[in-house]
């Protein structure tokens, strides 16, 4: 289990360099599926995560929200851009998310696979703030974020729309068996929040509690899982109307918002950011 608690303000790595941008596309590549997100048609690519040329991994180049592919995720990355963009990319926003305690390094190599592609400007943030921008509440409070994915499970605390504390642990929906009951995952998303609970001074998780944790991800499909954290939390928990396209649809309002700000402002020239 991975925690960043040491009191920073975590998540500021949006990137405001997009002024001139006119088309876009939003990105979710996580280690089961990779979902893209086009304005005006919506999601174009909700398939399972992986490479037909193969690499290391066995043509999965996310493993437990973490590249372990680069060559493999770059053309992966690179035949959705052709897809939905085609081969000019100027004037071109991409927007891709990224596990919150995704370190330095991983998010250097997004920046560095999303540069290759040649679009205009980019933005890399974290997927609890996109989920929160397509299901959360928009009265900046606190709020929880559950997302349970196949490979990795993410608590995050958000407070005036950034990250005050976050949980991770790599155990997801794919370490379940066939038959096998959820409990493993829905107790290690549980302890997760019990120790955010425990360590939080300003009372921001009850706050967030109360309002009721908003549930992305996989697991978030599944009854058996909402239901058993709805009952041991003693609070009802939000749920989008599609919870595994939350992070998608969150980074599509944000790409959305960033093409009209810029259609707002005249175009600064300057390098890929």
């Amino acid at each position: 289990m991975h925690s960043p608690h040491d009191g920073r303000r975590h998540g500021r790595s949006i990137r405001n360099g997009y002024r001139g941008a006119t088309r876009g596309l939003a990105l979710d590549l996580g280690s089961s599926c990779t979902r893209a997100w086009i304005p005006g048609l919506g999601i174009v690519i909700d398939a399972e995560s992986g490479d037909p040329e193969g690499g290391s991994g066995h043509g999965r180049p996310v493993r437990r929200g973490r590249i372990v592919d680069p060559e493999s995720c770059g053309r992966i990355l690179s035949r959705i851009a052709g897809t939905a963009l085609g081969a000019d990319r100027s004037e071109t926003l991409i927007v891709l998310s990224h596990p919150v305690l995704a370190g330095p390094e991983h998010r250097a190599e997004v920046r560095e696979l999303l540069a290759a592609l040649g679009a205009t400007s980019i933005i890399v943030l974290d997927s609890a703030r996109a989920a929160a921008a397509y299901a959360g509440p928009q009265d900046g409070g606190p709020l929880l974020v559950v997302d349970i994915g196949a490979e990795l499970t993410e608590v995050t605390l958000l407070v005036d729309g950034m990250v005050r504390d976050a949980r991770q642990a790599e155990t997801g929906l794919s370490d379940l068996g066939p038959d096998e009951p959820p409990t493993s995952v829905v107790r290690t998303a549980l302890d997760m929040i019990m120790e955010m609970w425990r360590q939080d001074r300003h009372g921001a998780v009850l706050g967030a509690l109360r309002k009721g944790p908003l549930l992305a991800g996989g697991g978030a499909l599944r009854p058996d899982v909402t239901n058993r954290i709805a009952v041991r939390l003693g609070v009802p928990v939000r749920l989008a109307d599609d919870p595994a396209t939350t992070v998608v649809r969150g980074a599509g309002l944000i790409l959305g918002s960033a093409l009209r700000k810029a259609g707002e402002a005249p175009a600064l020239p300057g390098p890929v950011r």
